[in-house]
């Protein structure tokens, strides 16, 4: 049997928090003008649910690491029912 390569399991690894220990994140570092991408899956291919800006604050449950890019499982503080990914070079934590 052929083990995959360490990097290639992180990649798809999930890290996990308990249940209900979701940090809350705001979205920072975005250019003047534009909006961070929240989409429906982790990684650019997926597609884009609606645009964050700047000092949006989300709950994150959890990232994954595809590529070099960590993307973080997000839902938004207000409105709860509003899901998707984002890129985690975009979060700082509140």
């Amino acid at each position: 049997m052929k083990l995959l390569p360490k990097t290639a399991l992180a990649a798809f690894m999930l890290v996990a928090m308990p249940a209900g220990a979701a940090s809350i994140s705001e979205v920072s570092g975005v250019d003047e003008g534009d909006m961070l991408k929240l989409r429906s899956g982790p990684g650019l291919g997926y597609r884009v649910v609606v645009g964050l800006p700047n000092g949006t604050v989300v709950r994150v449950q959890g990232c994954d690491r595809v590529g070099g890019t960590p993307w973080c499982k997000v839902s938004l503080r207000d409105v709860r029912a509003l899901k998707g990914y984002v890129s985690g070079h975009y979060l700082k934590e509140k």
